[in-house]
């Protein structure tokens, strides 16, 4: 290498060093200007054709940027054997990022390549630095539009918000809700005592206030009537659960399956009222049940509370599928008077299921029974009105219990909880209040000729050929919607693929079970004459509660059948009584 480089003039060496290295500089530098030629002074050829350590491809980089401030950097050094490296971005650069990054190789002659050659080299060179230039500016404007895009669009599009709580479902309040639930939580059980105080031997007005006795607790409480009461309903609880009668399986849960019911109703009916003659022929004092008729209202009303609220407690340690719809609805007044457990069970006993037809309603034929039995004792015979009322109540309470399993499709059931409403109308409402008329007809002995007792008998079998043949009509088509007696009845499908009946009884009114039910109730107060209007307190609060009913059945239908309801109800206009309501 030495020898060889000792071969030229030391002058023209160095000279011809110089120019390459200011040719070097001002490529990397990419300040070449495509119009400016290169010096045409002569350049000495070396002898030798290895390339010197000045032949090299020379890098020019193009850098696109966005709104740089440029600031000329210092004269680069000599450049190194080793391929240049970009360097990171001055402090010249302020807003933006390198976009685009190109590298153009430009190979500069050596200086033995000839001075023509040497001569074109940087012409080639700067157009193609131009070029690229240009490519570079269209591309960084392309950039520039493509973020002003991105920035007006970010700025039209909100920021993502933060998730919000999901809304609670609104809760649906029935009898005015909270306030109105805990005002009939004292209501109820004034109403009962009112009624019954108020209509004695004496008077039965409405308006004159009963007065009160002065031992309290010795008028409506006894260690006797505890046990008469417990009694009672041990004794049904256990005939419930006995394996007798048929198994019937209640409609369909919303978690899945169907509970099991053990139906022997009307048996355990039977057994109660055998029960009953055979403690009259062996002359025991049955009679003392008429006799602590208050104080077993006092402990069934205590029962009742205390029943309520251990089922509202035992709810709290229940699954949330278990829970009725209408009674979880976090209020504490309201869930305690509706009912939070749909259906509440100790083993095979059904606590609902139990209540509704067994301790109540039997216990409200047999104390009608006993009323009978007691006017006998006094009078020496059986009174007319009292009989026939009696019969009428007990035929009613038959019917139900002989169509035991009919109540699992009605709302008490299905869509109610178990709490006070259940508790306190199936324990003490029904058994206490339902035989008002024949208490009175007792206390006062009032009578009617028979001409008049049997248009009311005939009334009360009308109400009742329209309670059970619409009812049964009901039952059969839900159980089997082709039986052939509905061949020719006009129907109504539903989205669910059930059917409503809209021909029959069901074609008259939209509750013609409800309207034979009215009938009989008013059929039993006309037993009491017209001289007091407390003895039709009955079908006066049950015309209140079954219109009422209707309302809650008919929003239930209606949110669950849709448009399929409001043409049911295009068809059959009446809701109880037909052309009327």
């Amino acid at each position: 290498m030495y020898f060889l480089v000792s071969q030229q003039s030391p002058k023209s060496s160095s000279k011809s060093r110089g120019r390459e290295r200011a040719r070097s500089k001002s490529a990397s530098r990419g300040k070449s200007s495509p119009t400016k030629s290169p010096s045409r002074r002569p350049v000495t050829r070396s002898r030798s054709r290895t390339p010197s350590r000045h032949d090299k491809a020379s890098t020019v980089e193009v850098v696109a940027v966005k709104e740089v401030k440029e600031i000329k950097p210092a004269p680069s050094k000599t450049p190194s054997r080793s391929r240049p490296k970009s360097k990171s971005p001055s402090r010249g650069v302020l807003k933006e990022t390198v976009v685009t990054k190109r590298t153009v190789t430009s190979s500069v002659l050596s200086s033995s390549s000839g001075q023509e050659q040497a001569a074109h080299t940087p012409v080639r060179s700067s157009s193609r630095i131009a070029s690229i230039i240009e490519r570079e500016k269209e591309a960084s404007y392309l950039v520039k539009e493509q973020m002003k895009s991105e920035m007006m669009s970010s700025i039209k599009t909100p920021p993502p918000s933060i998730p919000k709580k999901k809304e609670e479902k609104k809760v649906n309040y029935e009898f005015m809700g909270p306030i109105g639930a805990f005002l009939m939580i004292f209501l109820l059980p004034f109403t009962v005592y009112y009624v019954n105080m108020a209509c004695r031997k004496t008077k039965c007005s409405i308006f004159q206030v009963p007065s009160l006795p002065r031992n309290l607790l010795a008028a409506f409480f006894d260690t006797e009537s505890v046990l008469i009461f417990f009694g009672w309903m041990v004794f049904q609880a256990l005939f419930a659960v006995l394996p007798i009668g048929r198994v019937v399986e209640g409609q369909p849960l919303k978690y899945g399956g169907k509970l099991k019911y053990r139906c022997n109703g009307f048996l355990a009916l039977v057994v109660s009222l055998a029960g009953l003659g055979i403690a009259v022929y062996l002359k025991l004092p049955v009679t003392k049940a008429v006799d602590k008729f208050f104080k077993l209202l006092t402990v069934a009303t205590i029962f009742s509370i205390a029943l309520s609220k251990c089922l509202y407690l035992s709810s709290r340690f229940v699954s949330s599928r278990k829970l009725a719809p209408g009674g979880n609805t976090g209020n504490i007044i309201y869930d305690y008077f509706i009912g939070r457990e749909l259906n509440p069970r100790i083993g095979p006993l059904d606590l609902k299921f139990f209540c509704e037809l067994r301790p109540g309603l039997i216990g409200w034929v047999v104390l009608d029974w006993l009323m009978v039995l007691k006017a006998y004792q006094e009078t020496g015979a059986f009174p007319p009105n009292l009989v026939l009322v009696t019969v009428f109540q007990t035929l009613y309470v038959a019917d139900a219990l002989w169509f035991e399993d009919a109540i699992l499709t009605t709302m008490d059931i299905i869509h109610d909880g178990f709490g006070f409403m259940l508790c306190f109308g199936d324990l003490v409402w029904v058994p206490f209040l339902y035989n008002l008329q024949p208490r009175f007809l007792l206390e006062t002995g009032f009578t009617l000729p028979w001409y008049c007792l049997a248009p009311i008998a005939v009334l009360n079998l009308i109400g009742y050929m329209i309670f059970r043949l619409s009812n049964s009509q009901k039952n059969l088509f839900r159980k089997d919607p082709k039986h052939p007696v509905f061949a020719g009845m006009e129907t109504v499908p539903t989205q669910s693929g059930r059917k409503l009946l809209a021909s029959g009884w069901w074609g008259m009114c939209r509750k013609p079970n409800y309207l034979g039910d009215l009938i009989m109730a008013f059929a039993w107060s006309l037993t009491t004459g017209f001289g007091h209007i407390f003895t039709y307190f009955y079908p006066l609060y049950f015309l209140v509660l079954l219109i009422h009913r209707e309302r809650r059945d008919n929003e239930q239908c209606a949110s669950k059948y849709g448009a399929s309801w409001d043409r049911y109800c295009e068809r059959v206009k009446y809701r109880i009584f037909p052309y009327i309501y």
